[in-house]
């Protein structure tokens, strides 16, 4: 998918975190593995923070957000992430446990979705630094229902959140 955006195409807003194992190192394999998906394109990836967990223990994660331009939907694209997050090893124990990979569907275009198995936009992305922060610096203007990325994260200046090297991702390659 190259050119100009057609009809059936969304700016998609991935969230990527890690806490165990090489952190760093799945979230950019992972990042890899997202930009060589088909159906997308124009992907970009933030740079990486090291941030403290939120509502649970254990250790530091570290976390990215992607951009994407989609012809995917945002369910096909649920089902492309979750294969991704099982490929790392990704297990569900109980929730907020420490995770090899975490890979959330933050926006989708405007779209608004109440699924099961499926919220758009992500419910609890406007309380964390962790995403806020990262989709500050791909899109320093975008809105969110409760407010602007920066007035937002101006209001968790309490988390931890630390910048890492900026990572090249080049699409096609993988870990």
């Amino acid at each position: 998918m190259t050119g100009a955006p057609n009809e059936g195409e969304a700016t998609a807003y991935i969230g990527l975190g890690a806490n165990l194992g090489d952190a760093a190192a799945t979230v950019r394999g992972a990042a890899k593995r997202i930009a060589a998906l088909p159906g997308l394109a124009n992907f970009r990836l933030s740079p990486l923070y090291r941030t403290a967990p939120i509502d649970s223990t254990g250790p530091d994660y570290i976390n990215a957000v992607a951009s994407v331009r989609a012809v995917l939907s945002p369910f096909e694209l649920l089902a492309a992430l979750q294969r991704i997050e099982h490929a790392y090893g990704r297990a569900r124990p109980y929730p907020n446990a420490p995770r090899t990979l975490d890979l959330d569907l933050l926006l989708y275009g405007s779209e608004t979705i109440h699924d099961p198995d499926l919220v758009v936009p992500h419910p609890r992305m406007h309380l964390r630094a962790f995403v806020l922060r990262p989709l500050l610096d791909l899109n320093p203007d975008l809105q969110l229902e409760q407010g602007s990325v920066t007035s937002l994260l101006a209001r968790h200046g309490d988390q931890r959140i630390q910048p890492l090297a900026t990572p090249r991702v080049e699409p096609g390659r993988s870990s």
